[in-house]
């Protein structure tokens, strides 16, 4: 064994020549960010609304360090809990300490895609596809997972899953050295357990478990790494144990009622995300590697070609994105309601997350797809080429520098400037009033350091929700929609109305106007709001106990703010 490992750490030349081509791939892809600066465009839902500024919001807090019950003064009154926000043991919170905002986003971008890219490498090449002449598939399999559009503050979470199950593998064949322990060490530091690692350990604690049953092999080593890892994700994110130890009182997460799905709405749930998968954790599958499994399965009915270890892989691969599918709609189906009424975890906790294992499983799946027709001479190996050239384009299509072209840059969205003008006019310090948005994300405002009665937090007070469902109670009660959204799950605790519905980005030049509003003003003071801060005129403000102040544009801006006062 130990001649076969040295023999595989000597690179043939044409791999060599496809891993330097793989490299500058990635430094293209990655270029946009880096050249363009703030002037680049990235992604704003999960991510500029939310992520990149609570980043910003943490690191002037004073509480990075703080106690687990500090509390985070510039949002919500101060009733967010420190908890509600990421771990000072967290790389990306460090980033963004360090570095200006899209600096540290461009370099936490580029240090997943590297870290995919060699965790699916490495992988493939000890586990997957040994053969050398099979070069291409492992190199560009591996890079085509890399440059799926993850989640940005997900950070390793999910494309970290490669280089963690290369480190198990090796470990529970006992071939781990300090290398593995190493990789078992650092993933914590670049990734969230409970946004991707806590599915994928319990699936390594499975396959242990099959390994000690089926097997007769307890494997002390493989366990001891599971439980480590693990431990060191408790460890790292006390904040989070914390508060599953001593609950304080409920939370948001204690209404999230979202098994409300029939069985045809669940069915038809699980077959879209088979096929297009999910925002959060995209594999853009469906164009080429969905139909390019169709044409492996029918390579292996016909002529049961590709090598049995291979087409079983294949098969069991494919097997498992079928069940992630099903196991993720049907977390919604309105049958899991009175468990969930009974055991609170089921409702504050989402473990539909096991999806969140898709991209792994669906790259693994394509690379072992494209192994086993390799395997089947010249005319398939040119097809395989062609079918990773056609997926490199896909990926590179949902670059962020063009897929989301058409919307804000990140400089145009913050609008440090015109927010600058803002707060000059009202003249006081910010901590001495507090502001809600309509029409624009509150983070925006966050980010800038204005105080904010309204978020989005999926961890905050639930009596906090109830006060602040006051001041927009007329508004929901006029639209189904937005009252179901606000009352079955509350993440976004904006100043939600009826004209506007679950839309909270009207830019610059928008045509549309507020003419009906209706805010409970009293209950809005009640809470402390002094400002509000609309991207559209509202035409009845004076009925609804506002007073228009001024209009703020700026040429570096997406917005048209409208500034109104509590009278």
């Amino acid at each position: 064994m130990k001649s076969v490992n040295r023999r595989k750490t000597v690179l043939q030349r044409p791999e060599k020549k496809a891993l330097i081509m793989a490299a500058f791939l990635i430094a293209v892809y990655l270029s946009p960010m880096f050249i363009l600066g703030e002037n680049a465009h990235v992604r704003v839902q999960d991510n500029l609304d939310s992520n990149v500024a609570w980043y910003q919001v943490l690191n002037h807090s004073g509480q990075m360090f703080g106690p687990v019950d500090a509390r985070i003064p510039q949002i919500i009154n101060g009733e967010l809990s420190r908890n509600a926000l990421d771990s000072q043991f967290s790389g990306i919170v460090w980033l963004h300490a360090l570095f200006p905002s899209m600096l540290a986003f461009a370099l936490s971008q580029a240090i997943v895609c590297i870290f995919a890219f060699l965790g699916m490498y490495l992988l493939l090449r000890d586990y997957f596809v040994k053969s050398e002449d099979a070069y291409p598939v492992r190199v560009f399999g591996a890079l085509t997972f890399a440059l799926t559009p993850f989640w940005p503050s997900g950070m390793l979470s999910t494309l970290g899953m490669p280089l963690a199950l290369w480190a198990f593998l090796n470990i529970r064949a006992r071939k781990g050295t300090w290398r593995e322990w190493l990789t078992l060490s650092l993933l914590p530091l670049y990734s969230s357990f409970v946004l991707g690692f806590f599915f994928f350990l319990t699936a390594m604690a499975f396959l242990w478990l099959r390994d000690w049953i089926i097997r007769k092999k307890f494997n002390p080593a493989f366990f001891g790494s599971i439980a480590f890892m693990t431990a060191l994700y408790l460890l790292l994110g006390y904040r989070l144990v914390a508060s599953l130890l001593f609950p304080g009182p409920p939370t948001n997460r204690n209404e999230f009622f979202e098994s409300t799905g029939n069985l045809y709405s669940t069915v038809k749930l699980a077959v879209e995300n088979f096929i297009l998968g999910h925002n959060q954790v995209m594999t853009v599958h469906e164009f080429v590697i969905l139909p390019f499994t169709g044409v492996v399965l029918w390579q292996m009915l016909r002529n049961g070609s590709g090598g049995k270890r291979l087409r079983k892989w294949f098969v069991y691969l494919l097997g498992l994105n079928i069940l992630l599918s099903v196991w993720f709609a049907f977390w919604f189906y309105k049958g899991w309601v009175p468990l969930k009424e009974r055991v609170s975890i089921l409702t504050t906790f989402n473990f539909s997350r096991y999806h969140y294992l898709h991209p792994l499983f669906i790259y693994l799946m394509f690379a072992a797809g494209a192994a086993i027709l390799w395997k089947m001479g010249s005319r398939w190996r040119l097809f395989v080429k062609i079918c990773f050239v056609l997926q490199l384009a896909v990926l590179f299509y949902y670059n962020p520098e063009v897929e989301f072209h058409g919307e804000p840059t990140f400089k145009q969205f913050y609008a440090v400037q015109q927010f600058k003008d803002i707060a000059d006019y009202i003249g006081k310090p910010k901590s001495s009033y507090r502001v809600a948005s309509i029409g624009l994300h509150p983070a925006i405002a966050q980010y800038n350091g204005f105080y904010t009665l309204d978020t989005y937090n999926n961890f905050y007070p639930l009596s906090y929700k109830h006060a602040f469902r006051k001041i927009i109670a007329k508004e929901l009660n006029k639209n189904r929609g937005i009252k179901s959204y606000f009352d079955s799950w509350g993440g976004r605790c904006y100043l939600f109305t009826a004209e506007l519905g679950k839309n909270y980005e009207f830019w610059k030049g928008s045509p549309v106007k507020i003419h009906h509003l209706q805010l409970d003003m009293s209950a809005f003071k009640k809470l402390g709001g002094k400002y509000i801060l609309s991207s559209v005129p509202i035409m009845n403000a004076g009925q609804d106990g506002l007073r228009f102040l001024k209009s703020f544009n700026n040429s570096a801006s997406a917005w048209t703010i409208y500034l109104y006062e509590a009278k």
